[in-house]
Formats: structure tokens, sequence, C-alpha cells
């Protein structure tokens, strides 16, 4: 031992004197990283990493979300408010919006005919269907209706409005990296649109048109071929071109491949990508669907990426740090990173579909993506 730490443990009243010192440091808004004892008030280690986290949580959609959404549907009008959506928040998080630490879920009902004026935002997000076919999305020019299964994509910076243009209700959930964005103190919304007429800026309350409904089909849903003479750079210009992903490509291509043998820790998992890439669609977030064929399970998963897994057909269960979850269809699921999972499939007749969001393309920006699982044997190996 020193002689300054020696002579330290001599002062008189020491204890009374590092209390102290603590609270000035707090009252000034700074934090003491040393550690001087295992005393819980001091265990500056523990304090520097025990921040808010993420915690394994499941919501349920026949019994919380869904009854909800037809409650707010009666109570608040599109005149009320230009959103009426429902945000999934972490448990572990609170009050943040947040489902997991960089991404959110929301679920939204529109009624008949209900469509809001556009808007556009620094958060990417991406809108998947799963009730009505009248779901409805413009962005960048593209009038979309969709219905379940189809996930349309709202760049960062694209202006694009949201409703509902058939003749029933029609739900949808969405992602958004909000909470990332807002972590790095990129937020923002811009709500007056405008557009050209006679060469002056006219406010509008619903986007022109500017190429045809099937647009993103014409020029995208054949992969390997480009166009040569279309302009892809679209909206802001950072996200897949292709702004609506059909659930019939998703299907035909899962039934092409439902008798492969798939891989052991994701299963049957196909991702969208960006036609011109082959990358995500986001640089934030990618989607994919993970189908689980009768009786099949994965096998533990432990990476540092955040999932949000929203089953879209099936039921089944999965278990996350050792605790079991089960799911149905249109319930959400947050997989905190660093936490070990894996899925089941009960149903011996039945496959089950996930939709899962996950930030995995954050991460391989900064170079922090790892992933690990345990082989056959239940020893760790290291994946990525």
């Amino acid at each position: 031992m020193s002689k300054s730490s020696t002579a330290a443990h001599r002062l008189p009243n020491r204890e009374a004197a590092l209390d102290a010192l603590y609270s000035d440091i707090s009252a000034k808004n700074m934090f003491p990283f040393w550690a001087t004892s295992t005393d819980v008030a001091h265990d500056e280690i523990k304090q520097l990493m025990g921040t808010q986290k993420a915690v394994p949580h499941r919501w349920s959609y026949k019994n919380d979300i869904e009854p909800i959404l037809f409650r707010a549907a009666e109570l608040v009008t599109m005149d009320d408010s230009e959103r009426r959506s429902l945000i999934l928040v972490n448990p572990g998080l609170s009050p943040r919006r947040a489902t997991v630490s960089t991404m959110y879920t929301a679920y939204r009902l529109n009624d008949p005919k209900e469509v809001m004026p556009p808007h556009r935002h620094s958060p990417s997000a991406i809108r998947f269907g799963l009730t009505g076919k009248g779901n409805f999305t413009g962005v960048g020019g593209e009038d979309i209706t969709f219905g379940p299964g189809d996930m349309v994509l709202t760049p960062v910076d694209t202006w694009h409005n949201h409703g509902n243009v058939g003749e029933e209700p029609a739900i949808n959930l969405s992602v958004l990296d909000l909470p990332l964005v807002e972590t790095l103190n990129a937020v923002y919304f811009e709500h007056e649109y405008t557009e050209l007429v006679d060469g002056k800026p006219v406010k509008k309350k619903q986007q022109t048109a500017t190429v045809p409904t099937d647009y993103s089909a014409r020029a995208y849903d054949h992969g390997g071929l480009k166009p040569r003479f279309l302009q892809h750079h679209r909206g802001a210009g950072f996200s897949s071109p292709m702004y609506v992903y059909r659930w019939e490509a998703m299907q035909e291509l899962i039934e092409r491949f439902i008798d492969w043998d798939g891989d052991p820790y994701e299963a049957l998992s196909i991702e969208y990508t960006d036609p011109l890439t082959g990358g995500p669609v986001f640089k934030t977030m990618t989607f994919f669907a993970q189908v689980l064929r009768p009786g099949e399970k994965t096998r533990p998963v432990r990476q540092t990426a955040s999932l949000l897994v929203a089953p879209f057909e099936g039921k089944g269960h999965s278990m996350i740090d050792g605790k079991r979850f089960d799911w149905e269809k249109f319930d959400n699921l947050a997989v905190p990173g660093g936490s070990w999972f894996e899925h089941i499939n009960g149903d011996e007749k039945r496959p089950a579909i996930l939709f899962v969001a996950s930030d995995e393309p954050a991460l391989k920006c900064f170079h922090l993506f790892k992933k690990w699982g345990r082989d056959a044997a239940g020893d760790i190996v290291k994946l990525v």
C-alpha cells in the first residue's frame, strides 16, 4: 500500500468526508469513476453499468393491444390527433418510448376512409399489414395500398402519409429506430407539406402521386435485373428504393424452401433487402420472416443485436434467459441484445411464421455485432 493511501485511511472522519465528496460531485452533474469500496452506495462500477436496460417481454395482441385499439378508435378521432398509434414500452426502459433500446413497435388502427396529412422525420420506419385490405401509405409519390403481410418503407426524410382507403377497419404495426435516433439527438419531424403550383409552394393535405401505384413491383420485384432508364435515387437516397414488399413474393419463396434443412439457429429466415445492393433496407434496421416448421426448435443464440418479434402465423413459445414466453398471432416479443433465446413451434401439424426486426445493421456500422450459439452438445460457439 502506498504512503498516500495509508495516510488516507488514517484521516479523521474519512467516511463523512467521502460522503460529502460524492454529494458535491453529484450536485455538479459529474460521476466518480473509481472503486473505493464494495459499499452499495459507492460501488461505482455497479452504478456505471446500472443504467436502464430492456428486459424480455411479451405483449398480447388479443388480450391487450386489440381491445385498446378499438376503444381508442371510438374515443380519439383524426380531428383530435393525426396519430392514433399504440407504442409498446419496455418495462425496463419506461417511461422512455422504446420497445428495445434502439427500436420501438407501435400498433395502429385506421377507420375506413381515414387518411392523415403528410409528414416526414429523421427516424426510419416500416409498416407491416395485419388486418384489412385497405391500409394505405403514400410515400415519395407512390400511393401504396397494402394488406396482411405486406411491408411498406417510410425512409428517413421522405414525405409520407398513412390511413385506410378500404371499407373496413385496418390494423398495421410499425417499427421505428426512433430510440436510436433520439439517443443520437437527431430526431426531427416536419408536417408542413407543400407542392409547387405555378411556381409557388402550396400546402397540401395529401401527396400527389408521381409514379404508378405498382411502381415498386414494376421496377424492383424481379431480382437480378435493374432498369437502367429509371432514377433509383428515391427520397433522401439512404434506403432501399423499393418501398413495398408484398407478402405473396415472400410466401412463394418460403414454399420454395420449406423442405430445406434451414439454419439450426435461425430455421428458415428470409431477409428483406435493398434490390440494388443486396444489403438491408435501412442502415439502422433489417427485417426478415422466420419460419418454424411443425415441431421445429431453434438452438439457443445470444447476440449483441436486439430483436422485435411479431408472430404472423401460428403459435409457439420462446425461451429468453431461461424464462418461457408463449406467443400467438400478432403478439409482440422484445428480445434485448445480450439475451440467450430460442424459438419453439410445439404444433406438429402447422408452421409458425415470425416477422422480425433487428438493429443488426446499426451494430455492424460500428463493428459491434457479435453472435454466439450453443451447438448440439451444449457448448458455446462463436457464430459471428
